[in-house]
C-alpha cells in the first residue's frame, strides 16, 4: 500500500495532470470573474480545496473540480517526493536541484501571500496627518472611552466574533456583549420600502423607525459589503440594552454605563502605525486643454517619533514609497474637492519569494545548460 503511494505521488503522469489542471483552473477562474467578480473568483477557484457546485435553489453543494489550493499542494509534494525519488547528487545535476528548489519556493510564496498580506488604505486630506489605515473588507466593533484628553482608550473586536453569536467578555468593558442579529451585508432604510426590510428593534433608534435587511455578499469591483448588527449590552446591574451598530453610520453612537460615556462604532479594521504621514500637497495634473489624467502625487511628510525621523517625498503614481515592510501606493484621491489623498497600503512578508524562484529556476537552467554544453564541446575535441 505505501509503496503504491509512493509511486503515485512521485509519478510524472501526476506532474502532468496536475499542470493542466492547473492551465483548467487558471482559464476557468479568469472566465468566472466575469459573473461572480474578482474576489469571489479568488475565492471559489484559487483559494479553495474544491470547486463547488449548487443548483439554483438548493442548499447543498458537491465538489466537481480541485481548487486551487489542492493542486498546489499536490504538485508541492510531488515535487519534493520525485525530487527524493530520481535525484542523485552530483555537481552536474545541481542544477535540477536549483530548479526544484525555485518552483517549490513560488509554491510556497503564493501561499504565504494568501495568509500573510493584507491591503489596506489610508486617506488624508490637505493639512491632515494620519497613523493608521483601513481594510477594504475587514470589519471590526470599536468600543471607544474619551474620557482621557490625552489619549482614548480602545477596545476593538473583529466582526467575525460577532457573526459567530454567543456572549463576548473583555476585562476592560464595563459590560457583557452579545450579537442579536447580524448582517455581514446589509441596507437601512427610514421608511419601510418592501417586506424584505424588517424594523429595526433598538435603544438607540427609538423615536425614530428604521428598517434593515441582509445583502447577498458584494462581488463587484470598488464596491464592498457594509455590515450592520444589534449587540446586547449586559450591564453588571442584569440590564439588557440592544444597539443598533452599522457600517453605514457616518459617526460612532454615544451611551452612558455606570457613569462612563462610550462610543461605539462598526467601522472598517484600522492598522496603526508608529508613525505618521502628514499631507502637504496633493496634485492632479492633467493633460492640457483635457480632463484625461497625466498624474496623481502626494507630496507627505513621514514622522516617526520613536526615532526622531522626519522628512518630505513624494508618491506618484508609478513611485510608490517602501518603508517598514510596507508598499505605499498612490491609488485615488477625494473627489470632492480635490484636496485627499487615498493611498493603498500593501504589507506582504513573502513580496520577495517569487525574485528569489525565478532566479534560481533561471540559475539552474543555466547551470544545466553550460554543463551539457561544456560536456559536449569536450567529446567534440577528442580525437
Amino acid at each position: 500500500m505505501l509503496t503504491a503511494l509512493y509511486k503515485f505521488f512521485t509519478s510524472v503522469k501526476l506532474a502532468v495532470a496536475l499542470l493542466a489542471m492547473g492551465l483548467i483552473l487558471v482559464f476557468w477562474g479568469t472566465v468566472a470573474q466575469v459573473k461572480l467578480g474578482l474576489y469571489q473568483a479568488q475565492s471559489e477557484f484559487f483559494r479553495s480545496l474544491f470547486i463547488y457546485w449548487q443548483p439554483t435553489g438548493a442548499n447543498w453543494h458537491l465538489p466537481i473540480f480541485p481548487g486551487g489550493y489542492l493542486v498546489g499542494g499536490l504538485l508541492l509534494i510531488n515535487l519534493f517526493t520525485a525530487h527524493l525519488r530520481y535525484y542523485k547528487p552530483g555537481f552536474k545535476r545541481l542544477g535540477i536541484a536549483m530548479i526544484h528548489l525555485g518552483v517549490v519556493l513560488l509554491l510556497l510564496g503564493q501561499f504565504a501571500t494568501d495568509m500573510l498580506s493584507t491591503e489596506s488604505h489610508m486617506s488624508i486630506r490637505e493639512g491632515a496627518s494620519s497613523n493608521f489605515s483601513e481594510s477594504g473588507s475587514r470589519w471590526e466593533l470599536a468600543i471607544i472611552d474619551a474620557m482621557d484628553a490625552k489619549a482614548d482608550k480602545v477596545v476593538a473586536l473583529p466582526a467575525s466574533l460577532l457573526a459567530r453569536g454567543g456572549e463576548v467578555v473583555h476585562p476592560d468593558l464595563p459590560f457583557k456583549l452579545r450579537p442579536a442579529k447580524f448582517y455581514s451585508n446589509s441596507a437601512l432604510s427610514d421608511t419601510n420600502e418592501s417586506s424584505a426590510f424588517e424594523l429595526v428593534q433598538a435603544e438607540n433608534v427609538a423615536g425614530r423607525q428604521i428598517w434593515w435587511r441582509g445583502l447577498p455578499k458584494e462581488t463587484r469591483m470598488n464596491y464592498r459589503d457594509i455590515p450592520s448588527t444589534v449587540v446586547e449590552l449586559i450591564t453588571p446591574a442584569g440590564a439588557v440594552r440592544p444597539i443598533l451598530l452599522s457600517g453605514h453610520f457616518a459617526r460612532p453612537q454615544t451611551l452612558t454605563i455606570g457613569g462612563q460615556e462610550l462610543q461605539l462604532s462598526l467601522r472598517p479594521e484600522r492598522y496603526y502605525k508608529p508613525y505618521r504621514l502628514h499631507l502637504i500637497d496633493f496634485r492632479f495634473d492633467r493633460y492640457a486643454g483635457t480632463e484625461k489624467p497625466k498624474n496623481f502625487s502626494s507630496r507627505i511628510r513621514l514622522e516617526r517619533p520613536d526615532s526622531g525621523e522626519n522628512r518630505e517625498l513624494t508618491i506618484r503614481m508609478n513611485e510608490p514609497l517602501r518603508y517598514d515592510g510596507k508598499t505605499f501606493f498612490q491609488q485615488s484621491y477625494d473627489e470632492v474637492d480635490e484636496k485627499g489623498t487615498i493611498l493603498q497600503v500593501v504589507d506582504n512578508p513573502g513580496w520577495l519569494t517569487p525574485y528569489l524562484a525565478c532566479g534560481l529556476v533561471a540559475a539552474g537552467m543555466i547551470w544545466q545548460f553550460m554543463t551539457h554544453l561544456i560536456g559536449f564541446a569536450a567529446k567534440r575535441k577528442t580525437p
